[in-house]
């Protein structure tokens, strides 16, 4: 008799344990005050999340608001082009959702999602999440915006793998559509669930992707850029024609030449790199002599007035 009991008593508490609840996110940390962290507190603040923006002085944040500001601006112009009121309205509330702060640890206590968007280096990123680990709630979802480090090797520093998660943005943030939302093995369906209606609530499309160098538009993004220098190393095509090429032959907007010096000549490098590192075996992934001098002579792009092509 005692035996049935306890398997009432167990298939009961099996029965009404709830599932675990989706977050519904409202407060968001994010964490660089630059293009990519400006733009992801921009889109955030514009949809009425409660946003902290983050970055090491008050000198970057000022900048990081005024160019929130000034996009704010471009967008509204077109949204509101008949109604510049109801334009003004929009960034002041999307303005007012949006406060900033130089200390991180400080801001993270009442936070729902942490969003990091610093330097690609995986030791700063671990220094960063093991710090924040300590102060967020537990409930809190912690996201990396990475584009080519693994999301389990950051996650690794914290004590909440599976409230970690990616979320890749591209650039530029207010623009482009795509989210990537990255589940890693320890990723939970909860987090990754909750992490996929925040994309949407953001009024992006959200694909999925399990932790796999580069992601999806990355991993066949940045090897085809590498083909086409190898292509243009070899002496088979002109950079110019391979550009024109691509236009026009497959539809891109840019050229992959020109897609580069967009992207920054280091931060190409600074990718295949990594993942020669990880799969040296990986013809895909073989570095260029070619990307690797422009960069040693500091040749990086548009960003610095020269990379494959010049720039006045």
């Amino acid at each position: 008799m005692a035996s049935v009991s306890r398997q009432l008593l167990a298939r009961y508490m099996s029965s009404s344990a709830a599932p675990a609840k989706k977050l519904a996110i409202k407060h968001v940390t994010v964490i660089g005050g630059g293009l990519m962290g400006s733009g992801i507190a921009q889109v955030a603040a514009a949809t009425g999340h409660t946003v902290v923006l983050v970055d090491q002085t008050e000198d970057i944040l000022k900048k990081s608001r005024k160019s929130i500001e000034d996009s704010l601006k471009r967008v509204t112009k077109k949204m509101f082009a008949e109604r510049p009121e109801v334009a003004s309205q929009f960034i002041e509330k999307t303005m007012s959702n949006l406060s900033t702060s130089t200390d991180a640890a400080a801001v993270v206590h009442s936070t729902d999602l942490v969003v990091e968007a610093i330097v690609e280096n995986l030791a700063v990123k671990h220094e960063l999440f093991m710090t924040l680990d300590k102060f967020a709630p537990e409930h809190a979802i912690f996201a990396s915006n990475t584009s080519s480090l693994p999301i389990t090797d950051i996650a690794n520093s914290t004590t909440r793998q599976d409230r970690f998660g990616g979320l890749h943005f591209f650039n530029p943030v207010p623009m482009m559509k795509l989210v990537e939302v990255i589940k890693a093995p320890m990723t939970s369906q909860t987090t990754y669930e909750s992490l996929l209606d925040f994309s949407k609530a953001l009024g992006k499309t959200p694909v999925s992707c399990k932790d796999t160098p580069g992601f999806i538009v990355n991993r066949l993004l940045v090897p085809y850029l590498m083909e086409s220098v190898r292509l243009y190393e070899r002496g088979h095509a002109s950079k110019e024609d391979i550009d024109v090429a691509m236009k026009l032959g497959a539809g891109y907007p840019m050229g992959p030449f020109e897609l580069l010096d967009y992207v920054g000549l280091d931060t190409s490098k600074y990718i295949i790199d990594g993942w020669h590192q990880m799969e040296p075996e990986n013809p895909l992934f073989a570095p260029s002599e070619l990307l690797n001098k422009l960069v040693a002579e500091k040749k990086l792009g548009k960003k610095t007035g020269e990379g494959f092509y010049k720039y006045k």
